[in-house]
């Protein structure tokens, strides 16, 4: 399945892109239709999203982190920019990715429920795609996974306003990303009464990411792009971030690289996998370290060819 038209996809990687280049030409149309791969393309996606699918079953779990990589960032030195969580049975739907996207027909986020291959699709590369798994132990993941397909939990800690860029402590607006990161907290300890508004568990779950040291990926900006493209762009603001910070050009943004690093530290046992596709090889790596640029595999790493009949 692949998104439609009226779902924006990579908002957050776009607002990015523009914290980087002022000077160079952006796109921001972010809700048009992202271009359809070839025949061929589209064969090896499909491919790759059985592999990954094979790796989600191999685990034993019943759910996941997942991350894919999606506009070219790599002048920022990012290879991830959406987030998401991957479970095993949601509404009868095998590995179906519950994820924050902006409906640029509502112009508000939603919380929405997606197929692995259209979440893979979702990408603006089709020759050379990433995907990082995160796995966590039973006394972190059954909470996550509880919480995840509880309607109420997974709404109360959706904001009302979207931004591209937003401040991960302010409840003004959220990105996707900050979703999955307040939707961990909710899971892992934030919401202490279960009668307390949406607003609070917001709130609740921000401050519980502070206490435990979460520290979002940091930007940037080269000049004051964001000043003006702010009021330009529906999907990026200024009035979240702290006056101190926008003043020397920094931008406190929750990213993938930043929720795996905060797991990494904060849970014993947790695991990663990566997975990559470049024309019809496919890499599995497990590790906390990445696939070098690529997708070349390193030592002890598997390699998947896959088939083209």
């Amino acid at each position: 399945m692949r998104l439609s038209r009226g779902w924006a996809r990579g908002l957050a990687a776009a607002g990015l892109l523009a914290l980087s280049a002022a000077a160079h030409a952006v796109s921001f149309e972010v809700c048009d239709r992202p271009r359809e791969p070839g025949v061929d393309q589209r064969d090896v996606m499909l491919r790759f999203a059985v592999v990954v699918r094979e790796e989600l079953a191999d685990s034993g779990q019943d759910v996941a982190l997942v991350a894919r990589s999606g506009l070219d960032l790599h002048r920022l030195d990012v290879r991830y920019s959406h987030a998401a969580v991957v479970l095993k049975d949601n509404d009868n739907r095998p590995w179906a990715v519950r994820e924050l996207y902006y409906s640029c027909e509502d112009k508000k986020p939603r919380v929405y429920d997606e197929g692995l291959t259209g979440f893979l699709l979702g990408t603006d590369d089709p020759e050379t795609g990433y995907i990082s798994l995160v796995f966590l132990p039973p006394g972190h993941a059954e909470p996550l996974r509880a919480t995840a397909v509880d309607k109420h939990h997974a709404l109360g800690v959706l904001g009302a306003s979207y931004s591209a860029n937003a401040y991960p402590f302010s409840t003004r607006h959220q990105n996707c990303n900050q979703w999955v990161m307040e939707l961990l907290a909710d899971a892992w300890g934030a919401r202490d009464a279960p009668s307390e508004t949406d607003a609070d568990a917001r709130a609740h779950a921000q401050a519980w990411m502070r206490a435990q040291g979460y520290l979002p990926t940091v930007f940037t900006a080269s000049a004051h792009p964001m000043m003006w493209l702010a009021d330009l762009v529906p999907w990026l603001s200024n009035d979240d971030h702290p006056p101190e910070e926008l003043a020397h050009n920094r931008y406190n943004v929750s990213m993938p690289a930043s929720i795996e690093t905060f797991v990494r530290a904060r849970v014993p046992g947790a695991t990663r996998v990566e997975l990559c596709h470049a024309g019809r090889r496919v890499v599995i790596h497990r590790g906390w370290d990445d696939i070098a640029e690529g997708c070349v595999p390193a030592a002890g790493d598997r390699v998947v060819e896959l088939s083209s009949d």
